[in-house]
């Protein structure tokens, strides 16, 4: 029986939600399932990813082929990097502690990447409410500036425009 690795579509229209399993490749996407083993969240940003590692490796060295997209996932949680690894400990490449300590390296590094964009997001979401509220306040102003300019009674302005171009007369008179 062929076993593929895929993701079986639930949620509501334009707001996706997977789950990851294997199924027979000859079941039809959101049927029949041999094992669920996490799911797949696309809507958040970064999207949200759980899986249960240590099924979701023993399915793939048992043969279990992902689909692309599953492969993606894979990959990005460090199924595939160990799977990879235990290739090389099984041809005596490196030792068991050496394979151990790389995938360790590699997982404290994809932690900091993501730590640091999920960082960076955050930031730049609040730098982008701050900027808003500014031009939203100076915009504010602005209305009350003319709505003030507006209700206050225009025979107060005749009299000091009439006396600003008074002195703007004299001075030439004089040239």
């Amino acid at each position: 029986m062929a076993t593929k690795i895929r993701l079986q579509r639930h949620g509501k229209k334009g707001k996706p939600f997977y789950y990851i399993v294997v199924a027979d490749a000859r079941a039809p996407r959101d049927g029949r399932f041999i094992e669920r083993l996490g799911s797949y969240n696309p809507n958040t940003n970064p999207a949200t990813i759980n899986i249960d590692f240590d099924k979701t490796f023993e399915w793939v060295n048992n043969g279990a082929q992902p689909t692309d997209t599953c492969r993606a996932i894979l990959s990005y949680k460090g199924v595939l990097y160990k799977k990879h690894l235990q290739g090389g400990v099984a041809k005596g490449a490196l030792t068991q502690e050496q394979a151990d300590e790389k995938f360790t390296a590699w997982t404290d590094q994809k932690e900091g990447k993501i730590s640091g964009k999920k960082t960076t997001l955050s930031t730049t979401k609040e730098e982008n409410r701050n900027a808003a509220l500014a031009a939203e306040a100076k915009k504010k102003e602005e209305r009350a500036a003319a709505i003030a300019a507006k209700n206050t009674p225009p025979a107060e302005e005749a009299p000091a425009a009439d006396e600003a171009e008074a002195a703007e007369e004299s001075p030439e008179a004089t040239v």
